[in-house]
């Protein structure tokens, strides 16, 4: 999901080499644009500029002067993560001028050998996976895509990446951070209440904010959460979850140094809708010819 940073060490660095899971074949192409892993530490240089462009640039994130000073957005993770690309073919240049859209992938194997998930530095997820010994994980991070291509067919092509990826390595559920822009969570009271009271983790795959970071979501009572309006205030990333079926956990995290509001998504892969497994393909085979 989107706009996280490292707030623990991990026992890697970003002059690591990348993970060996990199050489994967192309995971779906509508038009010009093809989803796929990225090959080389150079796509995942060019991924970490897109980054920076958006959540820097953009949305103005304070990173660390070493980041700063390179103009790309990166931590420990990004040595160990899988970097999915949206690449568009129609543009000219190198591959550093073609990614348009990117998200970072962390199987939780890969985690358990590495310092564990970023999530951890904000929600106790812990008990989660604690819960579900008999279950893979993978954290969805650091989703981002050019403001020109914010458009339904590269949103389509992201997930499609995530559902070949998940599908490829036997995921039982996916979650990650996905954020409001800004720092206080009261500007979002409406989306956040919507969520608090309609879309709360519960049972067996409830989670919540530290208590030392924990925001209250419930700031409306919940005859004033229009359904409507509250899903037109939120941002296109958790909408588009919440209608393959996610939930949200409970209680928010103000992250300082990205500027953002976040929640954490948990996506069961037995809760998808019958119909975008359909859409998609159950062998992941919709957008891949």
């Amino acid at each position: 999901m989107a706009l996280e940073f490292l707030k623990h060490d991990v026992n890697v660095n970003p002059s690591q080499s990348l993970s060996g899971d990199q050489a994967g074949d192309l995971l779906g192409r509508i038009g010009s644009l093809e989803t796929r892993l990225a090959r080389t530490e150079r796509e995942v240089n060019a991924a970490q500029a897109v980054r920076y462009r958006v959540f820097v640039e953009e949305m103005k994130a304070q990173l660390p002067a070493d980041a700063m000073r390179q103009r790309r957005d990166f931590d420990a993770y990004d040595a160990v993560c899988d970097h999915l690309l949206v690449v568009d073919r129609s543009i000219d240049g190198d591959i550093e001028d073609q990614i348009v859209g990117t998200y970072r992938l962390l199987r939780q194997q890969v985690a358990m050998a590495h310092g564990g998930f970023y999530s951890a530095s904000e929600f106790d997820i812990a008990p989660l996976l604690a819960r579900h010994p008999d279950k893979k994980f993978m954290e969805l991070g650091r989703s981002c895509v050019l403001p020109a291509y914010r458009t339904k067919r590269t949103v389509e092509l992201l997930w499609q990446g995530n559902w070949a990826y998940a599908l490829k390595h036997g995921v039982s559920a996916m979650f990650g951070c996905a954020s409001f822009f800004g720092t206080r969570p009261e500007e979002h009271a409406l989306a956040l209440s919507f969520l608090h009271h309609n879309a709360r983790v519960k049972g067996e795959w409830h989670v919540a904010a530290l208590p030392e970071l924990y925001r209250e979501m419930d700031l409306m009572p919940v005859e004033a959460a229009n359904a409507r309006k509250a899903l037109n205030a939120m941002p296109p990333l958790i909408k588009g979850y919440l209608r393959l079926g996610a939930m949200i956990g409970e209680g928010a995290v103000v992250d300082q140094a990205f500027n953002t509001t976040d929640v954490l998504v948990v996506l069961p892969i037995s809760a998808i809708s019958g119909r975008y497994i359909n859409y998609y393909g159950a062998d992941a085979g919709r957008f891949a010819s």
